[in-house]
Protein backbone atom coordinates (compact mmCIF):
# COMPACT_ATOMS: atom_id res chain seq x y z
CA UNK A 1 0.00 0.00 0.00
CA UNK A 2 1.55 3.19 -0.91
CA UNK A 3 0.69 6.61 1.03
CA UNK A 4 1.59 9.73 0.59
CA UNK A 5 0.65 13.18 1.84
CA UNK A 6 0.77 14.58 -1.80
CA UNK A 7 -2.45 14.61 -4.49
CA UNK A 8 -0.89 12.37 -6.70
CA UNK A 9 1.73 9.90 -7.45
CA UNK A 10 4.35 10.91 -9.74
CA UNK A 11 4.41 8.92 -13.33
CA UNK A 12 1.50 6.81 -11.74
CA UNK A 13 -1.95 7.48 -12.66
CA UNK A 14 -5.15 7.26 -10.32
CA UNK A 15 -7.52 5.43 -11.80
CA UNK A 16 -10.41 5.48 -9.45
CA UNK A 17 -11.24 7.21 -6.19
CA UNK A 18 -12.37 4.91 -3.22
CA UNK A 19 -13.17 7.65 -0.66
CA UNK A 20 -12.14 8.75 2.34
CA UNK A 21 -10.54 7.30 5.03
CA UNK A 22 -9.14 7.67 8.53
CA UNK A 23 -6.89 6.03 10.83
CA UNK A 24 -6.67 6.94 14.54
CA UNK A 25 -4.98 6.26 18.04
CA UNK A 26 -5.09 7.60 21.25
CA UNK A 27 -1.77 6.51 24.15
CA UNK A 28 -1.12 8.04 27.65
CA UNK A 29 2.06 8.33 28.66
CA UNK A 30 2.42 6.79 32.28
CA UNK A 31 3.89 8.37 35.31
CA UNK A 32 6.86 7.43 35.24
CA UNK A 33 7.75 9.02 31.43
CA UNK A 34 5.77 12.27 32.63
CA UNK A 35 8.48 12.18 35.37
CA UNK A 36 11.53 11.00 33.50
CA UNK A 37 9.86 14.04 30.75
CA UNK A 38 9.39 16.56 33.51
CA UNK A 39 13.53 16.20 34.45
CA UNK A 40 14.53 16.38 31.13
CA UNK A 41 12.56 19.81 30.51
CA UNK A 42 14.58 21.22 33.54
CA UNK A 43 17.51 19.80 32.38
CA UNK A 44 17.16 19.82 28.68
CA UNK A 45 17.79 16.82 26.55
CA UNK A 46 15.02 15.52 24.64
CA UNK A 47 12.40 13.74 25.96
CA UNK A 48 12.78 10.33 24.60
CA UNK A 49 10.04 8.75 25.91
CA UNK A 50 8.13 10.52 24.35
CA UNK A 51 9.02 10.94 21.12
CA UNK A 52 8.68 6.91 21.30
CA UNK A 53 5.26 7.17 22.29
CA UNK A 54 4.30 9.81 19.07
CA UNK A 55 6.12 7.55 16.55
CA UNK A 56 4.09 4.50 17.54
CA UNK A 57 0.90 6.45 17.47
CA UNK A 58 1.52 7.77 14.10
CA UNK A 59 2.31 3.97 13.02
CA UNK A 60 -0.47 2.80 14.22
CA UNK A 61 -2.56 5.89 12.79
CA UNK A 62 -1.34 5.22 9.33
CA UNK A 63 -1.62 1.53 9.39
CA UNK A 64 -5.58 2.00 10.33
CA UNK A 65 -5.51 4.22 7.82
CA UNK A 66 -3.99 1.82 5.17
CA UNK A 67 -6.36 -1.39 6.53
CA UNK A 68 -9.16 0.93 5.89
CA UNK A 69 -8.68 1.94 2.82
CA UNK A 70 -7.65 -1.67 1.91
CA UNK A 71 -11.24 -2.91 2.49
CA UNK A 72 -12.10 -0.01 0.01
CA UNK A 73 -10.13 -2.02 -2.88
CA UNK A 74 -7.72 0.51 -2.52
CA UNK A 75 -4.16 0.13 -3.36
CA UNK A 76 -2.42 3.75 -2.31
CA UNK A 77 -3.94 6.80 0.03
CA UNK A 78 -3.07 10.08 -1.20
CA UNK A 79 -3.37 13.37 0.22
CA UNK A 80 -2.73 12.17 3.89
CA UNK A 81 -2.97 14.88 6.47
CA UNK A 82 -1.93 14.02 10.12
CA UNK A 83 -3.37 15.78 13.22
CA UNK A 84 -1.95 15.50 16.80
CA UNK A 85 -3.95 16.68 19.58
CA UNK A 86 -3.65 16.60 23.63
CA UNK A 87 -6.87 15.18 25.40
CA UNK A 88 -6.78 16.62 29.16
CA UNK A 89 -3.04 16.48 31.37
CA UNK A 90 -1.72 13.13 29.55
CA UNK A 91 -3.19 12.20 26.30
CA UNK A 92 -2.19 12.14 23.14
CA UNK A 93 -4.90 11.64 19.88
CA UNK A 94 -3.28 11.21 16.52
CA UNK A 95 -5.43 11.43 13.36
CA UNK A 96 -4.66 10.11 9.81
CA UNK A 97 -6.71 11.12 7.15
CA UNK A 98 -6.34 10.46 3.27
CA UNK A 99 -7.95 9.66 0.00
CA UNK A 100 -8.03 5.97 -0.65
CA UNK A 101 -7.37 5.40 -4.62
CA UNK A 102 -6.77 3.04 -6.99
CA UNK A 103 -3.73 3.29 -9.34
CA UNK A 104 -1.94 1.76 -12.29
CA UNK A 105 1.04 0.25 -10.86
CA UNK A 106 1.33 -1.42 -14.31
CA UNK A 107 1.96 1.85 -16.60
CA UNK A 108 3.04 5.06 -16.62
CA UNK A 109 1.33 8.31 -16.91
Amino acid sequence: MTLTTTNTLENTRIVEYRGIVHGETIVGANIFKDFMASVRDVFGGRAGAYENELKKARETALAELAQEAKKLGANAVVGIDLDYEVIGQSMLMVTATGTAVRVDKGGTV
